[in-house]
């Protein structure tokens, strides 16, 4: 038996105008309303797959590897490593997780691999027993970043991660060995080169982690992209193909950022526009 769980980490703020990309303030304050610097709160969220014994783990989030300096420039809000305290509410750890998949290496989803930031001390990995999958086209361009996205990524996370032996890296139209059957993964392209975005199958609907191809709940809206995506045009057609065929299959969306909204299901109106419907906060034990 399948059973997905959605786990909180650490939370940010982050400016609204570039979590919006294009639309206007007058539209995207009705969905997330800004603080006094213009910020809007922001959830890192995991989803947790437990299947024949083992425990699979989608992202980490952003974690505390931050110094305290940088984590009030990137708006992180705990001090601690939340998704270790997520995983130990379920009587579990870090070393109990067997595969952890990324769908891209920026900060916010990849640094809760790190051990929290302490004074003198070298980054350290977490996660001693599991193996690493991500896509080979994602790592490339994490090892070998464009200016735009440089800052996106860890460089010390990236050597740990090589140095582990744990890596896979998936070639797109392959399956991943570590996940085995039940999952079938998405491609995308325009927020960051080969973002991975799995999708496990469930008896009422397959349940598709969404990264930030649609990172919550207003990016639904297809016109709506976030200032951080490499390609947005591309990056509409992409979730346009997705949402569609998620609808023809009763699928839902899990979301990583929304604060508010972990998992909703993909419905849409007379007038063609995507919205959500059977909306949840968390996800406990859902099973299938």
């Amino acid at each position: 038996m399948r059973t997905l769980t959605t786990l909180l980490g650490n939370s940010q703020k982050l400016d609204g105008g570039a979590m919006f990309g294009n639309a206007p303030r007058a539209l995207w304050e009705r969905w997330m309303a800004p603080d006094a610097e213009h910020r809007i709160d922001l959830g890192c969220r995991a989803l947790l797959v437990q299947d024949g014994g083992r425990n699979i783990l989608v992202e980490t989030g952003i974690g505390a590897f931050f110094s305290p300096e940088l984590k009030q420039r990137f708006g992180v809000q705990e001090e601690h490593h939340v998704l270790l305290d997520s995983l130990a509410q379920l009587g579990l750890s870090d070393a109990d997780i067997d595969v952890v998949l990324l769908t891209h290496l920026h900060f916010d989803h990849a640094g809760g691999l790190l051990a929290p930031w302490a004074p003198g001390q070298p980054p350290r990995l977490l996660f001693p027993n599991a193996c690493f999958v991500t896509g080979r086209r994602q790592w490339q361009r994490a090892c070998q970043p464009h200016a735009r996205d440089r800052a996106s990524y860890i460089p010390e996370l990236l050597e740990l991660l090589e140095a582990s032996g744990r890596l896979e890296l998936v070639d797109e139209g392959s399956s991943s060995p570590s996940l085995g059957d039940g999952w079938r993964l998405h491609w995308s392209d325009g927020h960051t080169p080969g973002q991975l975005l799995p999708e496990v199958d469930m008896p009422d609907g397959p349940v598709l982690f969404s990264g930030d191809l649609i990172p919550g709940s207003p990016w639904v809206h297809l016109p709506i992209t976030m200032g951080y995506d490499r390609f947005p045009e591309g990056l509409i057609e992409e979730k346009e193909a997705l949402l569609a065929d998620l609808l023809a299959r009763n699928g839902r969306l899990v979301f990583t950022h929304d604060p508010a909204i972990a998992m909703g299901r993909v419905v849409r109106d007379a007038k063609g526009r995507y919205g959500l419907v059977d909306n949840f906060a968390d996800v406990r034990g859902l099973t299938g």
